[in-house]
């Protein structure tokens, strides 16, 4: 992105962080979209020393507090990534924030659930194979002590036609 700084925003008070000026885009095409000025900050991690560049269109609040919004920012986007992975949501049913927490919550408490049955029981297989083994049989009648007992591929071999539940 190529840009020109216009001025220093405020005074660093903050020892991790190393710029906060107020910066203009210079390309004429970008600049007709938006003419206003940003915000750049630069904060250094203290352990890492790995430098980070903010940009921002928040004048108002100190440099440290963005920074720190950007890290809160981080862990949400790991949050959902750990959604995606553990929860296996790949997509929310619906668009309401009612119908996207309901998802999560029921989600959670699938996945607190079989986490408790592994922990109870000492299943040593991972949380994905004992997913994979209940959706297998979840239309079969059988103790989940039994589905617990086997393994994926032995699985395959032991089905019992007569367990099979009906819909109607």
């Amino acid at each position: 992105m190529q840009y020109r700084i216009v001025g220093q925003h405020q005074p660093i008070d903050h020892p991790q962080v190393t710029r906060d000026d107020e910066i203009e885009l210079i390309v004429e095409k970008t600049r007709k979209k938006y003419p206003k000025t940003f915000r750049l900050v630069c904060y250094t991690h203290p352990e890492t020393k790995k430098v980070y560049t903010f940009i921002t269109n928040n004048m108002k609040l100190p440099a440290a507090t963005i920074a720190e919004i950007y890290k809160s920012r981080w862990q949400i986007e790991l949050f959902f990534k750990w959604i995606k992975q553990n929860l296996k949501i790949k997509s929310f049913l619906g668009t309401s924030q009612n119908a996207v927490l309901s998802q999560i919550w029921v989600a959670m408490c699938y996945y607190l659930l079989l986490s408790y049955i592994k922990f109870q029981t000492k299943y040593s297989y991972s949380l994905q194979a004992l997913t994979r083994m209940i959706a297998s049989v979840i239309m079969e009648q059988r103790l989940l002590i039994d589905i617990l007992s086997l393994d994926e591929r032995s699985l395959q071999t032991v089905r019992d036609p007569v367990a099979q539940l009906s819909l109607f």
